[in-house]
């Protein structure tokens, strides 16, 4: 294939994830590529090897029109307007329309796990986009990402300072995936799309309890870790009482009311599968990251 590939959001760690991969995994050619993103002179480093970069600001319809031209196939990745204005809902579906309109031949988008049914409180955002997607009759690659290893750096520091990990998640698995692995998925599927509209799971081969990965925390780190199960009513005090603005409170108790229901506990093989690579286990990630998650 000779499409061409626009990557939003490629200022972010994803987005510019895919591009690497587009590039030296999928030997995709850098003219094929075009990057996306609201601050062009970050990318300048892309820019001198030959892919294209754009302005792309989803706030900015008539801009998304100029900047998605030429584009055949369009990954729009998912937006961190977690504002409860409605205002990552509305920037999906500006920058899905004016993909359509641009004259896309494919559409790709970056969701979660299970839309319908997930505990976490944006995951009506994905689901409605999912919708807009699949409402422009387009052929499209939906992506429902699980939670990145990466994504433990936002407790197991501070959980470690204090030897102990609040949650209430339960016994609910997570089934945590590297970004790079998915990065290198989402890449291998847009270099070589199927020819039917697909929806990918991306996870890691496992499901870990918080139990089951503090046992490997304590393994890699040699640092006493004690989880302590609470209600979701007394996690949302824990984080009040910690100083976090009460307007993200409910968002990060979701992560664990979704895990302690199952929603981020199914495992797949699309990672594997699509990348033609091993996913990196949790443990080893623990491990190369052990003096960042111990301190």
């Amino acid at each position: 294939m000779s499409d061409t590939i626009f990557v939003t959001g490629a200022s972010g760690k994803l987005g510019r994830g895919v591009i690497e991969h587009l590039l030296a995994s999928q030997s995709i050619a850098p003219s094929r590529i075009i990057a996306g993103t609201r601050h062009p002179e970050t990318l300048a480093d892309l820019s001198a090897r030959g892919v294209a970069v754009r302005k792309a600001d989803f706030d900015d319809q008539q801009g998304l029109a100029e900047a998605f031209a030429g584009a055949d196939t369009v990954l729009v990745i998912s937006t961190d307007a977690l504002d409860g204005a409605g205002t990552r809902l509305r920037q999906h579906r500006a920058a899905i329309a004016a993909a359509r309109d641009a004259g896309a031949k494919r559409i790709a988008y970056t969701s979660l796990p299970d839309p319908a049914a997930s505990k976490v409180t944006f995951a009506p955002d994905h689901l409605k986009s999912e919708e807009a997607v699949k409402a422009t009759g387009l052929p499209h690659l939906i992506f429902r990402n699980s939670w990145y290893q990466e994504n433990l750096f936002h407790s197991l520091p501070n959980a470690l300072k204090g030897g102990q990990w609040y949650t209430s998640a339960g016994q609910g698995g997570t089934a945590f995936v590297a970004r790079d692995d998915i990065a290198a998925a989402i890449a291998a599927a847009l270099a070589n799309p199927p020819a039917a509209s697909t929806t990918y799971t991306l996870t890691g081969t496992q499901a870990y309890t918080n139990d089951e990965v503090a046992a490997l925390v304590r393994e890699v780190t040699g640092k006493p870790l004690q989880v302590v199960h609470l209600t979701d009513e007394q996690l949302a005090g824990g984080i009040k009482a910690a100083g976090l603005p009460e307007a993200i409170i409910p968002t990060l108790v979701s992560f664990d009311t979704a895990a302690r229901a199952g929603n981020l506990a199914a495992v797949t093989g699309d990672v594997e599968t699509l990348s033609k690579r091993k996913s990196k286990p949790l443990k080893a990630f623990l491990e190369e990251n052990k003096a960042a998650l111990a301190g």
